[in-house]
């Protein structure tokens, strides 16, 4: 018995993992999760409805405005409000430019769990480009406390669409970069190729969703089979793989960042240069009606849920989340029995968890 983590650097924060071996095989693996005892849901009933968004940006802190914009659409959906265009367009820019800015880090995670230090030095200085720009939007590069019930916290600067332009470019480079750096290197397709193999329906049946779905060969993503926010405007493709190998969940990021490239475009061309930035009538403290709503987005891991309970009151009477890197850790053992020790790093990596919102 082998017990890497919690602190092991490869387990991509405070998770265990106990692997029984034979010789360098993996006989069977059990994951340990609640290290970071995080008590979210239950804080959400505690917090006025304007002070939850806070919470949900340390819940996946790598994606802090997809968490802002599930949380928002949730109340948004039971309170029947309509977000202007305006404020939907700049969600949806920053939104994707934030899953861009997750998938670079995974991207150079990813290099480094295969022995490879360059790829980590390329996906930051392309992230640096993005929190350069989220930190002239909402004062923070991480944990940005910006959208709001209805819409957003305050105009983003007069510059804003100009900014986002003017980055594009060089974050096609960079992509493209990346993508000739390590995606076809031997070494990684062999570290790669054919491990950690997932099939479709196995994907499915362990509730797996996001990249590493898709990886598997099922082209299910929720801004396209359920579409939310103004989704439905744009024009983009579903990455889908062949083999649902550790290959294939890499792959699938890398062409992601190219389709969220598209939508920015298209956002940026389409977005009104002026209108307002929230919907009128939104109480500072709202009290959403009594009912309870069920909201799902995309977040660059996968399906975030949000289950909201309302008794009419300023606090939610309970709030419920559905986290992608939870599920998605359902797969892990089976695809850790019998591989090699150091295929592990890779599999484990390949799922891209977030251990925030998995001890939510």
């Amino acid at each position: 018995m082998v017990n890497m983590g919690p602190q092991h650097p490869s387990t991509h924060g405070v998770f265990r993992m106990v692997l029984w071996v034979d010789g360098e095989r993996i006989v069977d693996a059990e994951p340990h999760i609640g290290y970071l005892h995080r008590g979210s849901e239950k804080l959400c009933e505690g917090e006025l409805y304007p002070q939850i968004i806070t919470l949900f940006d340390r819940m996946d802190y790598l994606a802090n405005y997809n968490m802002e914009m599930a949380f928002c659409a949730t109340v948004e959906k039971i309170m029947g409000i309509t977000v202007p265009d305006r404020a939907e367009y700049i969600r949806v820019i920053l939104c994707e430019l934030n899953r861009i800015c997750s998938h670079m880090l995974f991207y150079g995670t990813m290099g480094l769990d295969a022995g490879a230090m360059t790829p980590i030095m390329y996906g930051f200085r392309e992230r640096e480009r993005i929190q350069n720009l989220f930190e002239a939007v909402s004062g923070a590069r991480m944990m940005h406390n910006y959208f709001r019930i209805g819409g957003l916290r305050e105009d983003p600067p007069d510059d804003f669409a100009e900014r986002v332009a003017g980055i594009l470019p060089a974050l096609a480079q960079g992509i493209e970069e990346g993508d000739k750096l390590l995606t076809y290197n031997e070494v990684f397709l062999a570290r790669s190729r054919g491990v950690g193999v997932l099939s479709g329906q196995d994907a499915l049946d362990y509730g797996l969703s996001g990249p590493s779905l898709r990886a598997s060969g099922i082209p299910d993503d929720i801004r396209v089979t359920e579409p939310y926010s103004i989704y439905d405007r744009f024009d983009f493709d579903i990455p889908v793989g062949n083999n649902g190998d550790t290959w294939d969940r890499y792959a699938m990021r890398v062409e992601e960042m190219r389709q969220s490239l598209r939508i920015i475009e298209q956002a940026l061309e389409q977005m009104p240069d002026d209108g307002p930035i929230k919907a009128t009538g939104v109480r500072g403290i709202p009290r959403p009606p009594e009912g309870e709503v069920y909201v799902r987005v995309e977040t660059p891991r996968g399906e975030m849920g949000v289950y909201l309970v309302s008794d009419g009151g300023d606090k939610p009477y309970r709030l419920k989340v559905r986290p992608p890197s939870f599920a998605n850790l359902q797969a892990l053992r089976p695809m850790l029995r019998g591989v090699y020790i150091a295929d592990a790093v890779m599999i484990l990596g390949s799922l891209d968890i977030v251990l925030g919102e998995v001890d939510r």
